[in-house]
């Protein structure tokens, strides 16, 4: 019978975490007809200043009208987490992201930002941005003016 591990610790799962990963994974997009927005919020992001070692952080933001493909999240945390160990420029780690993205979905439309917190006194935002050639936004619905639109009738 298995030895069971000390009342403060806790046993091992029995699938190990998934390692870090640059993979990308995708799926189908279950409503390519229409556009609308994914956004995701990764606020705990490491790497390493490729000058000193010392850890970076940033909060990154990602907006994307998919096309046919969507990125899995799972996958997409992973490969967050791959760059903890790695040194990065903040203009090179964001527009990395917004390419390897690119690469894996062909989105309509993508936007990277990524807000690095304080190093030197100095906070850092990158904004990088794709656009799919031929794509254009349709136009914002103004839903205040239409509240004050007299009734039709």
């Amino acid at each position: 019978m298995p030895k069971k591990p000390p009342l403060n610790q806790r046993p091992l799962p029995p699938n190990p975490p998934t390692a870090p990963s640059k993979a990308l994974h995708v799926f189908a997009n279950p409503a390519p007809e229409r556009d609308y927005l994914l956004r995701f919020d990764v606020p705990e992001f490491t790497c390493l200043c490729p000058l000193t070692g010392q850890p970076d952080f940033a909060h990154f933001t990602i907006e994307m009208v998919p096309d046919a493909l969507c990125v899995e999240l799972k996958s997409l945390k992973m490969y967050f987490w791959s760059y903890r160990d790695e040194g990065a420029f903040h203009e090179k780690v964001t527009n990395t992201v917004l390419d390897d993205l690119v690469r894996a979905t062909a989105p309509r439309f993508v936007r990277v930002g990524a807000k690095w917190f304080v190093r030197g006194g100095i906070t850092t935002w990158v904004t990088a941005e794709h656009r799919k050639r031929g794509w254009k936004p349709a136009p914002p619905v103004d839903l205040a003016g239409l509240a004050l639109a007299p009734a039709a009738g």
